[in-house]
């Protein structure tokens, strides 16, 4: 597996490209990911959103278009792509196939495994591709996704750290934003991000 990213757009959101076996994955293709990415992938099969904010889904109309693939986005985050609940004046795109909850995908024959962690949005979720994590807004280096958004939920986050500090296995984390980190780093962290969301 070879994982290509790049941060993009005011926010820095990193779009990750995934070769396995010269197949490619475009993972949150943000604002102004669609010249990055033509330029890189030769045989992309898939667009996978982590969530339906604007910053990890703005290219998706534009990739779709170009590509003739399918967008994978979690089923309750799917609405974000069509309406730009935001107004931030997205491209409006529509999800191929709505996510929902934890789901194994054969995609051309690369295994991807959907992660439901809601709390940052109702849909957010990790991508799992062996023994990575594309993470999204849910785990940063040192941080968690925010939960204060309109559609954000703390009691959800909360439930989904829980979630996420039963995981034995570790993996390492490519995040929306920053730097890779891995989940066993993270997971000392997270029940004083539990303490703390308690009580904001």
């Amino acid at each position: 597996m070879k994982i290509y990213s790049k941060a993009m757009g005011v926010y820095q959101t990193n779009c990750y490209i995934v070769n396995i076996d010269n197949k490619e994955l475009i993972i949150d293709p943000g604002v102004g990911a669609t010249g990055w990415v033509i330029d890189i992938v030769k045989n992309p099969v898939a667009i996978l959103n982590t969530h339906g904010h604007f910053d990890h889904v703005w290219s998706n109309r534009d990739l779709k278009e170009e590509f003739q693939i399918p967008i994978y986005c979690p089923k309750d985050d799917a609405f974000m792509l069509e309406n730009d609940p935001f107004e931030q004046g997205t491209p409006k795109s529509k999800a191929d196939i709505k996510v929902d909850g934890d789901k194994i995908f054969n995609i051309n024959g690369i295994k991807v495994k959907y992660r439901h962690f809601a709390g940052h949005t109702a849909g957010n979720s990790v991508i799992e591709i062996g023994d990575v994590w594309f993470s999204g807004d849910f785990i940063f280096k040192g941080s968690i996704g925010r939960f204060d958004f309109p559609h954000s939920n703390k009691d959800e986050m909360i439930k989904s750290l829980q979630k996420a500090m039963k995981i034995d296995k570790d993996f390492k984390l490519y995040p929306g934003h920053g730097e890779t980190t891995t989940l066993k780093r993270e997971q000392i962290h997270f029940q004083d991000w539990i303490e703390y969301i308690k009580y904001s």
